[in-house]
């Protein structure tokens, strides 16, 4: 087993954890408790890479309008194209910072609109959900859910959203949790991705971003969820 264990470490760039590993594992074939497969990790020297804290790019302190929070931490989702998530984080480069806003789709948890920008106006956030929209053909009645920062509560994204026919909900003022996927997912990307990497500018970030996330993590998440019942991962 570990010999197996170490080729996928090596496969997945060392982003692979044990729960991820245990998956991993199961789809080869090999079917072991979560922890002997931590215990073996351990033991043959296998860690994943780790994160630290990153800073807050919210700015909740305006006076434009707010929505109500209608998604309310049903995070459950039994269809794809229903429910999607938003948010904004930051990557460090040599020329400066670059943001990058994702829309993440509730039900298969995978990465369906992004875009960066060394700006974090509403741009950003609006090129994004434009690419969701073309890229999974989503209709009106669609729950977009972000925190309040300006730039979900912008007259722009508040037409934009109008336009589509899409139900704008936001997370209670200074509430996380509210937001815990698109938290979780920023998390994972700055785990696997940004604190291992050096970026020389934009372009740099939208290649290497890219290679991630329609390259590894979406193609990781719809093979674990096709692969699996709910009740193994």
């Amino acid at each position: 087993m570990i010999n197996r264990m170490t080729e996928l470490f090596a496969e997945h760039d060392g982003r692979i954890g044990s729960p991820k590993m245990r998956v991993e594992l199961a789809k080869s074939g090999i079917f072991a408790g979560k922890n002997r497969v931590a215990r073996a990790m351990r033991a043959g020297g296998l860690r994943a890479k780790t994160h630290r804290p990153y800073r807050v790019t919210t700015d909740s302190k305006h006076k434009l309008p707010v929505a109500e929070n209608r998604l309310n931490r049903e995070f459950a989702v039994n269809e794809p194209n229903k429910v999607l998530v938003s948010d904004i984080t930051y990557v460090r480069t040599s020329a400066g910072w670059v943001y990058l806003a994702v829309f993440i789709d509730l039900f298969s948890r995978m990465v369906v609109g992004w875009a960066v920008s060394r700006s974090l106006k509403t741009d950003v956030v609006l090129t994004a959900l434009d690419r969701a929209v073309k890229s999974r053909g989503l209709k009106p009645g669609v729950m977009v859910h972000s925190d309040r920062g300006c730039q979900y509560a912008s007259f722009a994204f508040r037409e934009a959203l109008q336009r589509h026919g899409f139900v704008q909900s936001m997370s209670r003022k200074g509430n996380c949790w509210d937001n815990a996927v698109a938290e979780s997912f920023f998390r994972i990307y700055k785990t696997e991705l940004t604190y291992h990497c050096r970026f020389n500018d934009l372009t740099d970030v939208w290649r290497k971003s890219f290679e991630y996330l329609e390259c590894y993590y979406n193609r990781v998440f719809r093979t674990y969820r096709a692969a699996f019942p709910a009740g193994f991962l």
